[in-house]
Protein backbone atom coordinates (compact mmCIF):
# COMPACT_ATOMS: atom_id res chain seq x y z
CA UNK A 1 0.00 0.00 0.00
CA UNK A 2 1.15 3.17 -0.68
CA UNK A 3 2.25 5.75 2.27
CA UNK A 4 0.63 9.60 1.41
CA UNK A 5 2.06 12.41 3.70
CA UNK A 6 1.15 16.24 4.50
CA UNK A 7 3.24 18.60 6.04
CA UNK A 8 1.98 21.64 8.60
CA UNK A 9 4.09 24.38 10.12
CA UNK A 10 2.74 25.35 13.43
CA UNK A 11 3.77 28.46 14.99
CA UNK A 12 4.48 28.37 18.82
CA UNK A 13 7.85 28.96 20.38
CA UNK A 14 9.42 26.94 19.12
CA UNK A 15 8.19 26.58 15.68
CA UNK A 16 6.84 23.14 14.87
CA UNK A 17 6.47 21.20 11.75
CA UNK A 18 3.92 18.29 11.33
CA UNK A 19 4.40 15.80 9.20
CA UNK A 20 1.62 13.16 8.86
CA UNK A 21 2.01 9.79 7.61
CA UNK A 22 -1.19 8.08 6.44
CA UNK A 23 -0.74 4.19 5.23
CA UNK A 24 2.15 1.81 5.37
CA UNK A 25 5.65 2.73 6.03
CA UNK A 26 7.67 -0.08 4.53
CA UNK A 27 11.12 -0.95 1.71
CA UNK A 28 8.99 0.95 -0.74
CA UNK A 29 8.84 4.34 0.63
CA UNK A 30 10.87 4.77 3.68
CA UNK A 31 13.37 6.02 1.45
CA UNK A 32 11.36 9.06 0.36
CA UNK A 33 10.60 9.81 3.94
CA UNK A 34 13.86 9.93 4.85
CA UNK A 35 14.83 12.64 2.59
CA UNK A 36 11.57 14.43 2.92
CA UNK A 37 12.75 15.03 6.41
CA UNK A 38 16.10 15.86 5.07
CA UNK A 39 14.82 19.02 2.90
CA UNK A 40 12.42 20.20 5.67
CA UNK A 41 16.07 20.24 8.01
CA UNK A 42 17.52 22.26 5.09
CA UNK A 43 15.13 24.07 5.11
CA UNK A 44 14.92 25.16 8.49
CA UNK A 45 13.11 23.13 10.32
CA UNK A 46 14.49 21.89 13.53
CA UNK A 47 11.04 20.50 15.69
CA UNK A 48 9.35 18.16 13.68
CA UNK A 49 6.02 15.84 15.18
CA UNK A 50 5.10 12.44 12.98
CA UNK A 51 1.75 12.22 13.13
CA UNK A 52 1.08 8.39 12.86
CA UNK A 53 -2.41 8.09 13.40
CA UNK A 54 -2.99 6.92 10.47
CA UNK A 55 0.02 5.07 9.95
CA UNK A 56 -1.52 1.11 10.04
CA UNK A 57 1.91 -0.68 9.28
CA UNK A 58 5.25 -0.09 10.13
CA UNK A 59 8.10 -2.72 8.65
CA UNK A 60 11.67 -2.62 10.19
CA UNK A 61 12.57 -0.86 6.98
CA UNK A 62 10.65 1.98 8.57
CA UNK A 63 12.73 1.70 12.43
CA UNK A 64 15.09 2.92 9.96
CA UNK A 65 13.40 6.08 8.86
CA UNK A 66 12.54 6.69 12.46
CA UNK A 67 16.26 6.73 13.17
CA UNK A 68 17.05 8.51 10.11
CA UNK A 69 14.92 11.07 10.95
CA UNK A 70 16.69 11.66 14.48
CA UNK A 71 19.89 11.70 13.61
CA UNK A 72 18.99 14.32 10.57
CA UNK A 73 17.23 16.48 12.88
CA UNK A 74 20.28 16.06 14.81
CA UNK A 75 22.27 17.82 12.16
CA UNK A 76 23.82 14.34 11.74
CA UNK A 77 23.88 12.28 8.54
CA UNK A 78 21.41 9.48 8.76
CA UNK A 79 21.63 5.99 7.91
CA UNK A 80 23.54 4.11 5.21
CA UNK A 81 19.79 3.23 3.97
CA UNK A 82 21.36 0.48 1.58
CA UNK A 83 23.37 -1.42 4.78
CA UNK A 84 19.97 -3.39 5.54
CA UNK A 85 20.64 -4.79 9.11
CA UNK A 86 23.36 -2.63 10.13
CA UNK A 87 21.58 -0.01 10.10
CA UNK A 88 19.24 -1.83 12.23
CA UNK A 89 22.06 -2.17 14.68
CA UNK A 90 23.15 1.04 14.21
CA UNK A 91 19.30 1.97 16.02
CA UNK A 92 19.94 -0.22 18.73
CA UNK A 93 23.47 0.97 19.83
CA UNK A 94 21.65 4.19 19.95
CA UNK A 95 18.77 3.31 21.70
CA UNK A 96 21.10 1.99 24.23
CA UNK A 97 23.46 5.23 24.63
CA UNK A 98 20.65 7.73 24.21
CA UNK A 99 17.44 9.19 25.87
CA UNK A 100 14.69 10.45 24.98
CA UNK A 101 14.96 13.22 22.21
CA UNK A 102 13.16 16.54 21.34
CA UNK A 103 13.46 17.10 18.58
CA UNK A 104 11.52 14.63 17.11
CA UNK A 105 8.34 13.65 18.75
CA UNK A 106 5.62 10.96 17.84
CA UNK A 107 1.96 11.47 17.78
CA UNK A 108 -0.96 8.87 18.21
CA UNK A 109 0.79 5.60 17.07
CA UNK A 110 -1.98 2.96 16.41
CA UNK A 111 -1.57 -0.16 18.62
CA UNK A 112 0.82 -1.80 15.98
CA UNK A 113 2.81 0.46 15.18
CA UNK A 114 3.31 1.40 19.29
CA UNK A 115 3.84 -2.29 19.48
CA UNK A 116 6.83 -2.19 17.28
CA UNK A 117 8.31 0.71 18.62
CA UNK A 118 8.03 -0.84 22.29
CA UNK A 119 9.10 -3.91 21.31
CA UNK A 120 12.52 -2.81 19.72
CA UNK A 121 13.13 0.00 22.30
CA UNK A 122 12.85 2.68 19.67
CA UNK A 123 10.16 4.54 21.67
CA UNK A 124 12.66 4.92 24.33
CA UNK A 125 14.25 7.98 21.60
CA UNK A 126 11.09 9.95 21.37
CA UNK A 127 8.65 11.89 23.75
CA UNK A 128 5.52 9.55 22.13
CA UNK A 129 2.06 11.85 22.56
CA UNK A 130 -1.75 10.44 22.61
CA UNK A 131 -2.34 12.31 19.57
CA UNK A 132 -1.42 15.61 17.63
CA UNK A 133 -3.52 18.42 19.87
CA UNK A 134 -1.81 16.84 23.13
CA UNK A 135 1.56 17.04 21.46
CA UNK A 136 1.25 20.88 19.73
CA UNK A 137 -0.70 21.83 23.33
CA UNK A 138 3.03 21.21 24.71
CA UNK A 139 4.88 22.54 22.13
Amino acid sequence: MALATTVEHVDGDPPTTVLALDGELDASNFATIVAQVQELYDAGTRRLLLDLTDLRFMASSGLVALHSIVRIMHGEQPDDLEAGWGSIHSVAHDVADGGTQTEVQLAGPQAGVQRVLDRTGLARLFVIHPDRATALAGA
